[in-house]
């Protein structure tokens, strides 16, 4: 196995991840927001966002890292360069955008002291 074939393996490998992360944490949300449901929990809902929300976030990381794998190591051309700048671009405008319904403020945004 050349450096070519491992490199597009673990592309394959942290794509795969990505993806599983997502679909077990929509799962995962799911069954807490059931759970949350049956308790008659009145946060059930902003709970379910915010914990598959991040799980979105957290695979789309993945999916981008295997995405820049596959580029830089397997196919560097100035084509497949370009598309994966467009590929990132639109996963970090997701991930701004999942970060503000997740938390109600941009990432580069302090956390709001608690008042007293």
């Amino acid at each position: 196995m050349n450096f070519h074939d491992t490199a597009e393996a673990a592309g394959r490998v942290v794509d795969a991840v990505g993806t599983i992360v997502i679909l077990v944490g929509g799962l995962t949300a799911a069954i807490l927001a059931v759970r949350g449901a049956r308790q008659r929990r009145p946060t059930v809902y902003g709970d379910f966002r915010r914990f598959f929300g991040r799980s979105i976030l957290l695979g789309l990381e993945l999916l981008v890292a295997a995405d820049i794998i596959r580029t830089v190591a397997v196919t560097p051309t100035l084509e497949s360069v370009s598309v994966l700048g467009v590929i990132v671009l639109i996963r970090t405008f997701l991930s701004f955008s999942l970060e503000l319904e997740i938390t109600g403020r941009w990432p580069w945004q302090k956390e709001p002291k608690p008042q007293s």
